[in-house]
């Protein structure tokens, strides 16, 4: 007689539990170890590559909630790591980083994460500025474009060069002063990026590990939109200083900040602060401030998640003009409203630093 639930039963079930923050499940993350199913005992271990508490509870919880949806389920019995194999050790990022799970750079003094609930809310654009802005200051920057589908890092600081190699490390590219990462440096321009997550996993981590970044006091990593197998690769893969959240005016901006911060939190990535983008308008006859938005979605998202508000930025189509033609606002245009801003923020985050 068969058995009333099988092993393939509770993988196709755990496959609709996702991690907490992202979009992807826990089995294709490889959390879910060693499933055994037997007269309706079920048996598995999640091999957790986080030591946030809260966060193993939250899958643990939500794991055994939808194996108790199969019919015929009489006991579950949830483990930690398998036999041999220490937690923070295995897991999706583990596999590949090494048994610490996280690639050294031992050069680099602040490593900050750039992110965006969403696309479309102008990330790369203040991770370019930003990381000029910080430059000015006298700092050794760095910037890695880690958006593996959609580089922009390369248009945008005006290089269409490839890195040089010594040995099995890879030269960076420098434009304005930046030390400088991305995948549009290795593949033509008209080339497609089409890979699944694997490759996504390796490709991130190459363009962190391969690299000779040298001594650096900042490197910006401007993070694909939103909440994906890339982020999961390089919070867990690096250790981060902390993440900057960049939102919109709007009142949605509070949602998809609060999707930032709480991907941030799970995988105890510290918060250094909101940004918000195209805040005001300032019209270049008259000087008047327009709200062209419903206006204060990043200052209430910061109140209300408990985050420091890093500041405003104005939008201005020169400033998509700038990044376009590859010279950043902040050096085509040093006395603009809108590089003051970037400034002010560049600011803000070295004492935040």
């Amino acid at each position: 007689m068969a058995d009333i639930v099988s092993a393939q039963d509770v993988v196709d079930v755990l496959k609709q539990v996702k991690y907490p923050g992202f979009d992807r499940d826990i089995v294709s993350f490889g959390l879910v170890k060693n499933i055994q199913a037997a007269k309706g005992n079920v048996v598995f271990n999640l091999a957790f590559s986080t030591q946030d508490e809260s966060t193993r509870r939250q899958i643990t919880l939500a794991a055994r909630e939808a194996v108790e949806q199969l019919p015929g389920v009489n006991d579950i019995q949830i483990m930690g790591p398998p036999p041999g194999q220490p937690a923070g050790a295995q897991g999706p990022m583990a596999q590949q980083a090494g048994q610490s799970g996280k690639i050294e750079l031992p050069g680099v003094k602040s490593i900050v994460a750039v992110a965006s609930g969403k696309g479309g809310v102008g990330k790369s654009t203040v991770s370019v500025n930003l990381a000029v802005a910080l430059a000015d200051t006298g700092a050794q920057v760095g910037l890695l474009d880690a958006d593996i589908y959609g580089p922009s890092i390369p248009t945008m600081m005006g290089v269409k060069d490839q890195p040089g190699v010594i040995g099995q490390k890879i030269l960076p590219m420098i434009s304005h002063d930046i030390k400088m990462m991305s995948i549009g440096f290795l593949i033509p321009e008209d080339q497609s990026v089409t890979w699944r997550g694997p490759m996504v996993h390796q490709a991130v981590q190459q363009l962190l590990r391969d690299v000779l970044w040298g001594e650096l006091d900042y490197l910006l990593i401007d993070m694909p939109p939103g909440t994906g197998d890339a982020h999961l690769t390089l919070t867990q893969s690096v250790a981060l200083t902390g993440g900057v959240i960049v939102t919109t005016p709007q009142d949605v901006a509070l949602i998809d900040a609060r999707r930032g911060v709480a991907m941030f939190q799970q995988v105890n990535v510290p918060i250094l602060g909101i940004i918000e983008n195209m805040s005001y308008f300032i019209c270049p006859h008259c000087a008047e401030r327009t709200e062209i938005f419903t206006t204060g979605g990043g200052k209430r998202a910061s109140q209300d998640l408990g985050v420091p508000f890093l500041g405003e930025i104005p939008i201005d189509p020169a400033v998509c003009l700038a990044g376009d033609q590859g010279t950043p606002i902040v050096r085509k245009e040093p006395d603009s409203p809108q590089t003051q801003a970037f400034r002010a923020i560049a600011d803000g985050l070295k004492q935040i630093l």
